[in-house]
């Protein structure tokens, strides 16, 4: 007897019934094409316990207001309105006294490049995603991007104004990543936010993270101070910890023109590059800055460290320009490119590949970089960044 069972999009269950084989042994479950021994169970019986199991799962859904636009959207997202500890749907957990985010998940297969590596452009959402995440169990998330309900209330939205990201080792695709998120202080009207990302096998520390948010009023889009209410809401979750314990010079960022070595400009924003608060993704701003250093450098190398200073958003009509300078004092000296070659190519080979020695021998491996927008005859800043790259180990064709 053979029966099959679907249930609202989530899984399939197949299953057959084959002898037991002379042994006593029991019956053949297929599930999604896998064999499983276990009793059977059919009809009625296999349903009610598959619908067991999904309402331990689903927690309860908020009450449908049907003449409520924003009752129904939040209906249908399932937004908590309380804590909560648990997300089996995001593979997500609040840990720590109930401050900590911790969520578990894969590297899939679009969020990868050439090398079966994640990109930093993945790193950048993962870190965003995991950041909502957190302040959505957390029962404060209102209908904003991260807003809380005080900052809808007070019309206030998140804006980054720093972020600093190291990268000791890419994920790679399939591999299961545990991610760690969790929220400080930063003076008087800012929030630091923290991640850790490791590799669930290894254990090992592959990205840290670090990163200042500051408040902008949607209607008028200035900065605005930190209201009382909206403190209150999220002081609680607060927690005096670093992820970049020692973090790179803190310098500002110096100021690049049009005279630097590379310029790409007449960038426009498309669509799709739209956030919810209706301007340009941070994560955008990286694609942009990197884009414009040579393919070969890029092949050659990995970035192991990026700092960005936001000054200005940027919208869907503006024009952007990006210009990047690198620095002439980070060349590698010649013993460590050597290392960074490893044994599998001799020096001779290497030197009758003049673009290749070239390439290893003279790429500087820090870079100043500067989005800004045209603004009728002037350009206005969008962000600066500070790029830090390493050699990638050379393999033999």
């Amino acid at each position: 007897m053979a029966c099959t069972v679907s249930c609202s999009r989530v899984f399939v269950v197949r299953c057959s019934a084959s002898p037991s084989g002379g042994g006593g042994g029991g019956n053949a479950v297929r599930v999604n094409g896998a064999a499983h021994r276990a009793p059977l169970q059919v009809g009625a019986a296999l349903e009610t316990s598959i619908n067991r199991s999904l309402a331990e799962l689903s927690p309860p859904l908020l009450p449908l207001l049907p003449t409520d636009d924003a009752g129904e959207e939040r209906s249908r997202q399932n937004i908590p309105t309380e804590k909560q500890t648990v997300d089996p749907f995001r593979q997500a957990l609040i840990v720590e006294g109930g401050v900590r985010y911790q969520q578990t998940l894969v590297v899939r297969s679009y969020e990868v490049g050439p090398d079966k590596t994640a990109t930093l452009e993945t790193v950048l959402n993962l870190l965003q995603e995991t950041a909502l995440n957190h302040v959505w169990m957390s029962g404060l998330l209102g209908d904003g991007f991260g807003a809380t309900h005080g900052m809808i209330r007070n019309n206030l939205i998140w804006v980054v104004s720093r972020m600093h990201v190291q990268v000791d080792q890419y994920p790679i695709w399939g591999e299961v990543l545990d991610i760690d998120t969790w929220v400080g202080s930063s003076g008087k009207n800012g929030m630091r936010r923290d991640w850790l990302i490791r590799g669930r096998n290894s254990g090992d520390v592959f990205v840290r993270a670090t990163s200042t948010w500051v408040m902008m009023n949607k209607v008028t889009r200035r900065l605005s101070k930190m209201p009382e209410e909206v403190r209150a809401e999220i002081a609680p979750w607060f927690i005096d910890r670093h992820a970049i314990y020692q973090e790179e010079a803190t310098d500002k960022i110096i100021k690049l023109d049009s005279n630097a070595m590379y310029v790409d400009s007449d960038l426009k924003p498309k669509r799709s590059d739209l956030d919810m608060n209706h301007h340009v993704n941070n994560v955008k701003y990286v694609r942009w800055m990197l884009e414009t250093l040579p393919d070969h450098f890029q092949q050659q190398n990995q970035l192991s460290s990026i700092i960005l200073e936001y000054r200005k958003e940027c919208g869907s009509s503006d024009v952007v320009q990006s210009i990047c300078q690198p620095d002439d004092d980070s060349i590698p000296p010649q013993e460590d490119v050597s290392m960074a070659i490893g044994p599998s190519l001799s020096p001779e080979l290497i030197s009758g590949h003049h673009s290749l020695a070239g390439a290893l021998q003279h790429s500087p491996m820090k870079y100043t970089h500067l989005l800004q927008l045209k603004a009728g005859d002037k350009y206005e800043e969008i962000v600066r960044g500070r790029t830090t790259w390493k050699k990638k180990s050379y393999k033999a064709p």
